[in-house]
Parts: structure tokens; C-alpha cells; sequence
């Protein structure tokens, strides 16, 4: 997965972690959780606000 992958990220993430609300996420934390995703392989270079904001707001239709 690369950073642009928002939609797959934030449904691994609601799989991984159900019980987090991604309303209340921090984005420091959002971009470790993502890098720590077995299949995701991208250059943390590579991210930045409006990427992390994409996989929140995936995350909060997923989790919907």
C-alpha cells in the first residue's frame, strides 16, 4: 500500500483497530499506525496533511 491508497489504509485500520474513534485521532499518531501496517511500503516523505485528513475521513465512513 502507498499513501495514496487512503480507502484500503482506513479499512485496515478499522479492521485492526475497531474500538478507536478516528474523529478524535491525531495525525502523528494516524501516520505511525499507517507505517506500521504490515502491507503498507511508501516513504514517509511522501505524506503529509491532506493525505492523513483523506485516511481520516475514510476511516470515519468505514467506521459509520
Amino acid at each position: 500500500m502507498k499513501w495514496t491508497d487512503s480507502q484500503r489504509i482506513a479499512e485496515e485500520l478499522y479492521d485492526q483497530m475497531p474500538e478507536v474513534d478516528p474523529k478524535t485521532i491525531r495525525f502523528t499518531d494516524l501516520m505511525q499506525w499507517v507505517m506500521a501496517l504490515p502491507e503498507f511500503d511508501d516513504d514517509p516523505a511522501h505524506c503529509g496533511e491532506k493525505i492523513l485528513e483523506a485516511i481520516q475521513l475514510a476511516w470515519i465512513e468505514e467506521a459509520a
